[in-house]
């Protein structure tokens, strides 16, 4: 079979939309950090709208900051790829040219650099996940002893993490008399543009004090909220779509069918008109960005962990099981909920209902195993800022309790059935030795509460918090990770069944969509 490519585009088949554009007339304006498959499905998608609508200035440079898989696939394509959208109503297959450039920063960190300083680049965006800030979770400081952040700081020519490739171009840009570029992060943290600002401005601080005052004054850091479930492409995926293209597609992503980005609009050197793929700018992103962490994102965490240790390799084979469906609506409705900021004209209820819709979804393989990845970054954002709420005014977080056990019985390395899990996670060496040996829900619980970058030192101190994890952490130990969900299914339809997809507010992308050319066409459809 043909390799997908510029020169195949002319003979895709009816009904696979494909760039309708001169990629050839496209300049790069932005340089996105992190090359995997949430960018491509996400923000990669918008800003093809945005190119077909005109604006040929905001071409992207994909940069991954480790492995060259991604970047071996695309050069074979022209960069091209596949986003595939799926759910138990059909498959939708759309061909992006958005990325026009693919690098591997550690093969090659000067011509990134080069890149990143050149005068056209005016926004540098970020997925890199939560540990790829380098910070503190529970503080959200600069993690000083982080081995890559000491190495940028001494070679900062030669910088490996995407913290010291920022302040590098940063540096550099101001030597040369170009205006800075604006600092997008698109990851899961709280507040995540002001953190990106807060690590940036500190390492900048630690290299010299001007620079510092340089990137205070001088250096935009808008927050976002993204959202878009986006699970690891498999061979599965890669036979779906050669069969729909005819033609080979090493690596197309694949999607659900919801999409959303919220964006703060400050953008000094000027951005594309994402809009015309839906996104929407706001004065305040933070009320959005609470309310995914504390619904979706809980949820999602709570449900890898329980749902692998209870034996199900994906999201939607445990929300077929019982109780997991009623554990996740009465976490959001009952405990996460009551936390959030009033969402003017939003109906909140709709949103958790549609949740549940998402996580069901037939089509998707998102495995449990990958969520759970990196939960010591997570955790602190998803789950323990909503117990500390809840904590604050004396409210009850069971279920919120329950993903936190779920997570230290998951990061002690054995399943239920005593094989080993393969923990991926910054701390997974060190948490592995401190629950090496432990069995009992105090000692387990004592070992990881000893973590504070995780828990910080309020919830370790504090009396109901531990009551309430090692009541959850003491059945699941005795009963197993399927029984204890199993509680809490009563059998009938839980108060908010879901009623289908309603999104009809002025902030969601889909709810007013535009038809402007293809790309634009194929989200509209994605509904």
């Amino acid at each position: 079979m043909n390799r997908l490519n510029q020169g195949a585009l002319s003979n895709l088949p009816k009904g696979v939309v494909g760039p309708f554009y001169d990629r050839r007339a496209v300049n790069i304006g932005i340089v996105h950090l992190g090359l995997g498959a949430f960018h491509r499905a996400h923000q990669a998608v918008i800003t093809e709208a945005a190119l077909e609508a005109g604006d040929y200035s905001w071409g992207i440079a994909g940069i991954s900051l480790r492995s060259p898989d991604i970047r071996d696939a695309l050069a074979l394509q022209d960069g091209l790829y596949t986003v595939a959208v799926r759910d138990g109503t059909g498959d939708r297959f759309a061909v992006t040219g958005a990325i026009l450039a693919t690098l591997v920063a550690p093969e090659n960190p000067g011509a990134v650099l080069d890149l990143m300083t050149a005068p056209n680049t005016r926004i540098v965006s970020l997925t890199v996940t939560e540990k790829g800030y380098c910070h503190r979770p529970a503080t959200g400081d600069l993690d000083e002893d982080n081995s890559d952040i000491r190495h940028d700081l001494t070679y900062p020519e030669a910088p490996r993490t995407a913290i010291g490739f920022l302040v590098e171009a940063i540096a550099r840009r101001r030597r040369a008399g170009h205006a800075p570029f604006t600092v997008l992060s698109c990851d899961n943290l709280p507040a995540n543009g002001h953190t990106t600002a807060s690590v940036v401005r500190r390492f900048a601080a630690l290299r010299d004090p001007d620079l510092a005052a340089y990137v205070a004054e001088n250096v935009a850091f808008p927050c976002t909220m993204v959202d878009r479930i986006v699970p690891a492409t498999t061979e599965e995926d890669r036979t779906i779509v050669a069969n729909a293209l005819g033609v080979e597609d090493a690596w197309p992503v694949v999607s659900e069918p919801f999409l959303q980005w919220v964006i703060e609009d400050r953008f000094p050197s000027g951005r594309p008109n994402w809009e015309k793929g839906g996104a929407s700018f706001v004065a305040d992103v933070e009320p959005f960005e609470l309310m995914k962490l504390r619904l979706l994102n809980a949820s999602h965490s709570t449900l890898a962990y329980l749902g692998y240790l209870a034996g199900h390799e994906t999201v939607a084979t445990a929300m077929a099981a019982p109780g997991f469906a009623a554990l996740l609506e009465g976490l959001m409705r009952e405990e996460a909920s009551p936390t959030l900021p009033p969402l003017e004209s939003f109906d909140i209820a709709a949103y958790r209902a549609a949740l549940l819709d998402r996580f069901r979804n037939p089509a998707l393989r998102h495995r449990t195993w990958q969520i759970a990845m990196d939960g010591s970054q997570k955790l602190p954002q998803r789950l323990l800022g909503t117990i500390r709420d809840r904590l604050a005014v004396g409210a009850t977080f069971e279920r919120l309790a329950l993903g936190i056990a779920a997570w230290i019985v998951y990061v002690a390395g054995r399943d239920e059935r005593g094989q080993p899990i393969d923990v991926r996670d910054p701390l997974a060496a060190r948490l592995a030795e401190a629950t090496a040996g432990r069995t009992e829900a105090e000692e387990l619980a004592e070992a990881c509460l000893g973590f504070s970058e995780v828990f910080g030192t309020d919830l370790p101190a504090s009396r109901p918090f531990r009551i309430t994890l090692l009541q959850a952490l003491s059945a699941l130990l005795k009963d197993g990770a399927a029984a204890t969900v199993a509680r809490f299914d009563t059998g009938s339809q839980p108060p908010e069944s879901s009623t289908g997809r309603n999104f009809d507010t002025p902030w969601d992308p889909l709810a007013h969509p535009r038809p402007y050319r293809p790309i634009a066409t194929f989200l509209r459809s994605s509904r």
